[in-house]
């Protein structure tokens, strides 16, 4: 039945573009000391797309790599679903732009908006997709995020935490024990003015007062914010726990969405969370939005050893607001991160403090 089909990851792959903004940089513009960014947020780097460069041309490589670490024909994707809050343009959706440069000719091409829990929600579309479909098939899931170009230089609560990637991932069928269980997703839309964009849609259109007013750049209500993580996140990962009858040593890795290393460290301590099984990768590559989560899994496969059989709970949280969870059994696939020959290696911020968190 195609309703009992275990679907999983096959393969992964990220893509950073080579230019990058360091803490001094971006203290410089934002009023700020490097050191005061990173105390308050943990970020050390983040990459910068090029003028020429959209949010298609980010994912198109990341899309690229999972297919190639799948093992796969680009022509045998059924479906692309491409989870961005930075779309290259209002319409038609930026999966169409990135199916036209990589080649999917077969795909179905689609965007999911949910800010920084798109891969997610992306992911939950796909496995019910493939669940649903006659055969089994193939389907690419990748975030992407060009925050760069809407962020006002000089707001410090924005600056210095959102930066450009992308990261996918090719889903299809896997054997038992393998593959996504317990998809629990939600939002809450009475909160959509914590973090967003508000011009240049059909509530605000474009025009000379909107830019003069700022209105094109992401505007975040930052104790807001961290308030909503905070009871969030916990929430998100208790009740996942609960509801598969396990514990914190059970699991081999949590990927969470990456909004502040501070924060997420912080959190993961209170739960129990041992420090190596907690993945942060905020301090190397900033808040990238739709691609956090996705990143980390990458990250989790290629740099912490995951094994087949290994447990991954995923937990997602963004603007909207939006939040969801998923209970992932590695399959053993392979995830390819290639490194821009520019961008330094990372080192950790010591004795960082979670004092004046937004």
């Amino acid at each position: 039945m195609t309703g009992t089909r275990r679907v999983g990851v096959l393969g992964m792959g990220t893509h950073l573009p080579p230019g990058i903004r360091t803490n001094e940089e971006v203290a410089r513009d934002a009023g700020v000391t490097a050191q005061w960014i990173g105390e308050r947020t943990g970020v050390l780097t983040r990459h910068v797309a090029g003028l020429d460069e959209a949010a298609s041309d980010l994912a198109a490589h990341a899309v690229r790599s999972a297919v190639e670490a799948a093992g796969i024909d680009i022509a045998d994707v059924g479906l692309l679903v491409c989870a961005t809050s930075t779309p290259d343009e209002l319409g038609p959706s930026t999966a169409c732009r990135v199916q036209a440069l990589v080649g999917a000719r077969r795909a179905v091409a689609l965007d999911v908006g949910a800010a920084c829990s798109g891969w997610l929600f992306a992911a939950k579309v796909a496995y019910d997709w493939l669940r649903g479909a006659e055969q089994n098939g193939y389907a690419v899931v990748v975030g992407v995020e060009a925050y760069s170009k809407f962020l006002d230089p000089a707001d410090r609560g924005t600056s210095v935490l959102f930066a450009d990637g992308a990261a996918a991932a090719v889903l299809g069928p896997v054997s038992g024990p393998f593959g996504f269980t317990d998809f629990r997703l939600g939002s809450d839309g009475t909160q959509a003015g914590l973090v967003l964009i508000p011009g240049g849609g059909s509530r605000l259109p474009a025009a000379p007062a909107t830019l003069a007013a700022g209105s094109h750049h992401i505007h975040m209500d930052g104790r807001s914010v961290s308030r909503f993580i905070v009871d969030v996140l916990p929430r998100l990962i208790t009740e996942a726990l609960d509801r598969a009858g396990l514990g914190v040593k059970d699991i081999a890795c949590f990927v969470c969405h990456q909004p502040n290393p501070v924060l997420l460290r912080r959190l993961g301590g209170e739960l129990g969370i041992p420090a190596d099984r907690l993945v942060v990768v905020g301090d190397e590559v900033g808040n990238i939005g739709a691609a956090s989560a996705a990143y980390a899994l990458a990250a989790a496969a290629e740099r912490h050893g995951l094994r087949p059989g290994d447990r991954v709970l995923l937990t997602v949280f963004g603007a909207g607001m939006t939040w969801g969870s998923a209970l992932l059994t590695w399959s053993g696939a392979r995830a390819l991160m290639p490194v821009p020959s520019s961008a330094p290696s990372a080192s950790h911020v010591s004795n960082v403090s979670e004092r004046n968190l937004p």
